[in-house]
């Protein structure tokens, strides 16, 4: 990926979509391969948009009581084995430290896949009477799953960041509405932030996170059609406060178990991002995570040159002291179009234009990124004028997602129903499930559709009697989708 490149998309978002998501994340700056297969190097404009992400996150976890923290990159053999106490683990994708310098190890050192095994004997230690309760921990770092599968920045990567909070609680209604917050600042994320709609619901039995009481998730669809695990919440019950002894002493000094929970999100999202907003222009990017939020383009002729650069930078400089992520693009060895779409290519929310005829008449050109929509408007109160157009790009990119969303979940009585929804539409397909793994698994096998999520709350009634696949009594809503 060194060396000269065409500068704009020749992939199409709509043909070749996976393609086409390569070639934005490559050409927009965001990330290059690494030399090893299955890493990737995230570049400075991919890195501020993760940034961004986690600067919103971290400030709603610590306005609601958590701190950050961080623990080890590798964590003993025999940590990582007492959480087969709990479930079988990540064995097969677990990657190990044999050796240190030329010594072999007395201890095989695992690269952290997750991090309860290591985070939770602290919270073991560090806990003991109700008044160490409620204990909130979380940590922004990197995991590595060795799995066989094909690179796709930001989706599919042996190494990726994100956040792991854990949680320790003094019974199943403060770890319960903890599940819930977190999973409620997942959604506010996707919607406030990210300008994308997603779906809240509830992982199958099967698909929990192994050890976990109840797994919750925020799905977001992507264009075409298939669904993303946008972030999950568990409420872990007593299982691994057990298996790594996480007790207190209630206020009658009687020990009890603690109740916990986890949560994450990756930089999965900056995959749904990218793949949801952007478009054969290049990169499409929500004005709260857009490193540039606005650019300057100055045009100008050689007798009106230093005018149209004096009013240009005036311009920036008080959108900048507003706290408006502005760049002036004052290149003289670059066009008016060339910049354009570049800017366009690296997601530049809103551009202003500037020329002779804006300094004459104390305006500024105003251009939308998602639509090419522009209007001219007064440069007096320009810092407000602004704010509120980039407030419109948010609104513009939320309506263009919600409307892929909408229509997009259609119902199904049977397994020949299901099939040829998804097969002809994608989406999501809500039917009648009795609840039972075996019936997930032939739409598994004919389509590689699963089921992704179940509604959150446990006594709805299914939206159909029966199960759309065995016939038997459904015990509630299945929506299925392929996924990535």
């Amino acid at each position: 990926m060194s060396g000269e490149q065409e500068l704009g998309i020749t992939e199409s978002k709509e043909h070749s979509p996976g393609e086409w998501y390569a070639e934005v994340v490559q050409k927009a700056g965001l990330a290059d391969y690494a030399p090893m297969g299955g890493f990737i190097v995230t570049r400075p404009r991919g890195y501020a948009v993760w940034e961004r992400i986690q600067s919103h996150l971290d400030g709603w976890f610590k306005d609601t009581g958590v701190q950050n923290a961080y623990f080890p990159l590798f964590i003993p053999e025999s940590y990582l084995e007492r959480e087969k106490d709990v479930v079988e683990g990540f064995d097969p994708e677990v990657a190990w430290v044999t050796h240190g310098g030329h010594e072999e190890l007395e201890e095989r050192l695992a690269v952290r896949p997750t991090s309860e095994s290591i985070i939770a004997p602290f919270m073991a230690q560090w806990t003991r009477s109700h008044r160490d309760l409620p204990m909130r921990l979380n940590q922004w770092c990197s995991v590595v799953r060795w799995e066989a599968t094909e690179t796709k920045p930001f989706f599919r990567t042996k190494e990726f960041l994100w956040q792991e909070g854990h949680t320790a609680h003094e019974d199943e209604e403060g770890a319960w509405d903890e599940t819930m917050t977190r999973l409620d600042q997942y959604e506010r994320l996707y919607e406030e932030v990210m300008a994308m709609p997603p779906l809240k619901g509830r992982k199958p039995e099967h698909d929990k996170f192994p050890g976990a009481h109840t797994t919750t998730t925020v799905e977001a669809l992507m264009p075409d059609g298939k669904s993303v695990q946008a972030a999950t919440s568990h409420y872990l019950g007593t299982s691994f406060a057990e298996a790594f002894d996480i007790t207190y002493a209630d206020e009658s000094e009687e020990e009890k178990v603690a109740h916990t929970t986890s949560w994450g999100l990756s930089w999965r999202a900056m995959g749904a991002l990218i793949m949801t907003h952007s478009d054969d222009q290049g990169l499409v990017l929500p004005p709260a995570l857009a490193p540039t939020q606005v650019v300057v383009v100055p045009i100008w002729q050689e007798d009106t040159k230093d005018d149209v650069l004096e009013y240009s930078a005036d311009l920036a400089a008080e959108l900048e002291t507003a706290g408006i992520r502005v760049e002036l693009d004052d290149r003289d060895h670059r066009n008016p179009g060339f910049k354009y779409n570049e800017h366009e290519l690296n997601g530049v929310p809103l551009r202003i234009e500037v020329g002779p005829h804006e300094v004459d008449d104390e305006e500024a050109t105003l251009v939308h990124r998602p639509d090419g929509e522009s209007e001219t408007v007064d440069r007096e109160d320009i810092d407000d004028t602004v704010a509120d157009h980039l407030d419109t790009v948010h609104a513009k990119l939320y309506a263009s997602a919600e409307e892929t969303l909408e229509g997009e979940i259609r119902e199904a009585e049977s397994r020949e129903k299901i099939l040829g929804t998804i097969g002809q539409h994608g989406g999501y397909v809500k039917c009648g499930w009795c609840g039972d793994e075996d019936c997930e698994d032939p739409i598994k096998e004919a389509i590689a559709a699963e089921i992704v999520m179940v509604p959150l709350d446990r006594d709805e009634e299914p939206v159909h009697d029966e199960c759309a696949i065995c016939g038997e009594d459904a015990e509630e809503t299945a929506y299925f989708a392929k996924s990535y």
